[in-house]
């Protein structure tokens, strides 16, 4: 089992092109506002689970996640560092893109489906760089971030393979609590029906 601290990993909130459906990489898009909604919900969850403790908080600089940092850190009264290790897999000539379109490419393997732009990232690249964060990381912290750089960066912490890292989930809204050798998706609590 890996070495590395425990953590809290955030994906982004909703975008106007997660919406679209569109590829995003390291390209950008606003928050709607169900992705605002999303990251001051994952404050609220930080706020409960933490109760006033605080940890040093990462972030990737690009736009939607640096927003989700600043709003979901607010209740905890912290900011994010920006670590461009954090940014999402550069997906080439494919950003911009609607899943469609990149469907229309023929790809059949789903590894391949992101990894294979020659524009963009390798599994490789990407990997070394979430490697790296997480050799860096020297306590338990706050990580907020992007899909598939999420999934990279908790299969590395589990010791999975790459294929198997893209079977993780990528919800927003909700915290990946990364202890004791597991991952456990904390949510907000849902208000009892009357």
């Amino acid at each position: 089992m890996p070495q590395f601290p425990d953590l809290f990993i955030l994906r982004h909130g909703q975008t106007e092109w997660n919406v679209a459906g569109r590829y995003q990489g390291q390209r950008d898009s606003p928050l709607t506002a169900l992705g605002v909604a999303q990251a001051k919900t994952q404050g609220e969850i930080l706020r409960g689970v933490l109760e006033g403790r605080i940890l040093p908080a990462y972030a990737s600089p690009l736009g939607r996640a640096a927003r989700t940092a600043e709003l979901a850190l607010a209740p905890l009264g912290q900011q994010a560092r920006l670590d461009s290790r954090l940014k999402e897999l550069n997906f080439g000539s494919r950003e911009g893109k609607t899943r469609a379109e990149v469907a229309q490419t023929g790809i059949s393997s789903r590894f391949a489906h992101y990894f294979s732009d020659p524009e963009g990232e390798s599994f490789q690249d990407i990997e070394s760089r979430c490697r790296a964060f997480l050799d860096d990381l020297e306590s338990e912290s706050i990580v907020i971030t992007h899909g598939i750089t999420s999934r990279i960066l908790r299969g590395i912490w589990l010791g999975l393979s790459g294929e198997d890292m893209l079977d993780l989930p990528v919800d927003q809204g909700c915290i990946y609590h990364l202890r004791l050798g597991a991952v456990h998706c904390l949510t907000a609590p849902t208000p009892d029906a009357a």
